[in-house]
């Protein structure tokens, strides 16, 4: 083993350490720590070391962790960022935030940054989304968001998958399939919920919460889940989404499922670095700490800073600059990434938040978020026509859904049909791994074109040809739903 090898060893160990110790724990050598990763990734990442060359900082040159030379996220776009031997990695996810599909970096990491990633992920949402589960507790998880097996590069598919395994139930569900969201099976889950008082946890895009919860106003569909009930959100849900504010989106939680406002956690992924941050409202009331404005807690093999957008220098509590991060469990990649996220940072640099993404006016970047809402799944093409994929699919489902509480579904869903190309779902790792082949890039387009023509379709549109290819199948079926949906209607009218 090479001295490098050594120390990459010595250092994924140390920092499990310091991870299986805790939010609450101190890393007061962290310094040490962080110096100790810059020298090896400057001798091990031709990439990096590059990088730190033109900015004329290398070891020895510099004492604090602050100094060490932070990676722009679009690096990652354009160059692979690795500090391990490539052919040892085990895992790669995919980075968003740029609109096109040929520039898509990869975030590789060996065995050892899976086991970092997962252990880092694994404690922080164990504190700040289960903080009041006992070892080995468990509830119903329903996932509104890809599973690992329709988007294996998804990081976000990826990590909720482990959420599920260490703390889901057996019944544990994702709910995005071959054909869009399940709703009857997420209706059916609520009301069993409702029924049996087991409490569960909702994660999903906060995109997909803000469609089904307008389609239930619209339906006027309410559930009244059991204490201890929980919703977990993620994504690009930058303070706002659309019209709506954070504010109403927690209101919206509130009417449709019952679930407090200190319940909701919101968590802010990056792909460029290994840990997630999750805001502390729910682990603030199950400690019985008086409610505050949320904020993120950055845990202790971390550092997060504000850095001023013309000089890059670090802002006070409270100021919104640039975020940038130091993760000592990006052992795998490099330390230090600054984002195109804004925010701020608050507890003395102990929390930060997000304000939202910064947009650039005139060839600079403004200290003012960009206006248009973020896609919860990432900024790329692809990622935009999945998200509407969704919203479309809950749209539509929830307009021919009923309660369970009223009577059974006719149909469960509209199925596939022999002969369609491909829905969106199913060609999206085909899509993000096979951009060079030209029969991979057909199937692409013949998918999202075809899609494009439906989601630009009026939803009656596509409700009366689903009625009709419904009736062929389930003439008698259909024909007597159709007759209680108008009595119902007429019925409404009258009062």
């Amino acid at each position: 083993m090479s001295t490098a090898d050594s120390e990459r060893s010595r250092l994924t160990e140390d920092v499990l350490k310091f991870i299986e110790a805790g939010v609450d724990s101190e890393v007061p050598v962290f310094n040490d720590y962080a110096l100790r990763m810059f020298a090896l990734h400057y001798e091990v990442n031709q990439i990096f070391r590059e990088f730190c060359d033109a900015k004329k900082v290398k070891p020895g040159d510099i004492d604090r962790w602050e100094d060490i030379p932070m990676v722009y996220n679009d690096v990652f776009k354009t160059h692979l960022v690795a500090s391990f031997p490539l052919e040892n990695a085990v895992m790669a996810c995919l980075t968003g935030g740029t609109t096109s599909l040929t520039q898509r970096g990869r975030i590789f990491r060996d065995e050892d940054g899976k086991r970092l990633v997962f252990g880092a992920n694994k404690m922080m949402t164990g504190s700040y989304l289960f903080p009041d589960f006992e070892e080995g507790k468990r509830c119903r998880i329903l996932i509104l968001a890809p599973s690992p097996e329709m988007a294996p590069s998804m990081g976000m598919a990826i990590g909720i998958d482990q959420t599920r395994r260490h703390f889901g139930t057996p019944d544990s569900k994702f709910l995005l399939g071959r054909s869009g969201i399940l709703i009857n099976d997420l209706l059916q889950a609520l009301r069993d919920s409702e029924a049996s008082g087991a409490p569960v946890a909702l994660i999903g895009a906060t995109s997909a919460y803000i469609y089904f919860f307008q389609a239930c106003r619209r339906k006027k569909m309410k559930f009244r889940l059991p204490p201890g009930s929980r919703v977990c959100d993620g994504g690009g849900y930058r303070n706002r989404f659309g019209v709506y504010t954070r504010n109403d989106y927690y209101a919206m939680v509130q009417e449709v499922l019952g679930i407090p406002g200190s319940h909701c956690v919101n968590v802010l992924g990056e792909a460029e670095t290994a840990t997630n941050l999750f805001d502390d409202s729910l682990r603030r009331c199950v400690k019985g700490l008086q409610p505050r404005q949320r904020t993120r807690p950055v845990p202790p093999w971390c550092r997060v800073l504000a850095m001023s957008i013309d000089e890059l220098k670090p802002l006070p509590d409270g100021e919104v600059g640039l975020l940038a991060h130091w993760d000592l469990a990006n052992v795998p990649t490099v330390l230090a990434v600054i984002t195109d996220n804004l925010g701020y940072t608050t507890d003395n640099g102990r929390g930060c938040e997000m304000v939202g993404r910064a947009k650039i006016e005139n060839g600079k970047v403004s200290p003012l978020p960009d206006e248009n809402a973020g896609s919860p799944m990432g900024d790329s093409a692809i990622f935009r026509m999945l998200e509407r994929y969704v919203n479309f699919s809950i749209e539509m489902k929830m307009a021919m859904a009923k309660d369970p509480k009223v009577s059974p579904s006719v149909r469960e869903e509209i199925e596939a049909r022999p002969g369609s190309v491909p829905s969106c779902p199913q060609v999206v790792d085909e899509i993000l791994v096979s951009q060079s082949e030209a029969e991979a890039a057909t199937l692409r387009d013949e998918a999202l074109n075809a899609f494009k023509d439906q989601t630009d379709r009026p939803l009656d549109w596509f409700k009366a040809e689903a009625e009709k290819q419904a009736l062929a199948d389930h003439p008698a079926g259909l024909q007597s739903e159709k007759q209680r949906l108008t009595k119902g209607k007429k019925e409404e009218k009258k009062r």
